[in-house]
């Protein structure tokens, strides 16, 4: 193993998000205090340092861009940063908050705000990637935290952190899990949804949500085809794909090919 001669400078910044994944990283303190020999957080407001100019090597980003100071915030931690790596659907695909890019902007501001007129929001809310260039995505509601821990002991040798292509399927049989849509006749996004998770909802006998994003090479059409089958109405089906990642290209071009009814 060939680890660095110094240490590697470690930021994690927050954007708009509930801070959740920022929370895998300091519910699992044990796993940072086994790296201190070689890293060095300069910048983490949620748990200490708060160095928001500090040049990195890498900076990890929780959090969709909501407002211009968010987009020119983002600008500079990507020029101060020689990887950026984004943690969790928010920051991964727009996340909750990007279910307002389907309604109109203005309308959305008045209905929730008394005074809409102090509001200062993009029309949009959307992933990084939208705005500067991403060296890695790491994707759920929260993140994995082994993810994120993998990511860094992989650049801490020089390597590259692993991708995960596999769908929730494959570890719901790998875990020995009876198919929560072939016992019980629960919708479930498992088919089309990427592993990471530990199967958490089928090993509840509950369906997936896709908090993870999608998996590679799915086939959104059948798994919603399959949905139909069940009873579910194109209004149900598409309320199923546009959750928490409503923004990833693989789920949003699975609802284009719909009609939702209005029922």
């Amino acid at each position: 193993m060939i680890l660095p001669d110094q240490k590697i400078r470690i930021s994690v910044h927050k954007f708009s998000s509930c801070d959740g994944c920022q929370l895998a990283f300091i519910n699992h303190i044990e796993d940072l205090l086994l790296l201190n020999d070689w890293i060095d957080i300069v910048h983490f407001a949620e748990a200490g340092p708060c160095n928001p100019d500090a040049i990195v090597d890498i900076a990890f980003i929780e959090g969709s861009i909501s407002t211009t100071e968010d987009f020119y915030r983002l600008q500079q931690i990507r020029q101060q940063s020689q990887k950026l790596v984004t943690i969790g659907a928010c920051a991964t695909s727009g996340g909750i908050q990007a279910l307002r890019n389907m309604a109109d902007h203005d309308e959305w501001v008045k209905e929730i705000y008394t005074n809409p007129e102090y509001i200062t929001t993009l029309e949009k809310s959307t992933p990084i990637s939208d705005h500067v260039t991403v060296d890695h995505e790491i994707w759920g509601c929260p993140v994995n935290h082994k993810q994120l821990f993998n990511a860094i002991n992989a650049w801490l040798i020089a390597s590259e952190p692993e991708h995960i292509y596999d769908s929730v399927c494959s570890q719901c049989k790998a875990m020995g899990n009876v198919c929560v849509m072939v016992s019980q006749n629960k919708e479930c996004l498992g088919p089309v949804t990427l592993s990471g998770c530990n199967a958490l909802c089928p090993s509840m006998n509950r369906g997936c949500y896709g908090c993870f994003g999608p998996a590679r090479f799915i086939n959104g059409l059948s798994l919603a085809n399959q949905f139909k089958e069940m009873g579910l109405s194109e209004k149900q089906i598409v309320q199923h794909f546009l959750g928490i990642n409503s923004q990833s290209k693989a789920f949003l071009s699975t609802t284009h090919t719909l009609k939702p009814d209005e029922q």
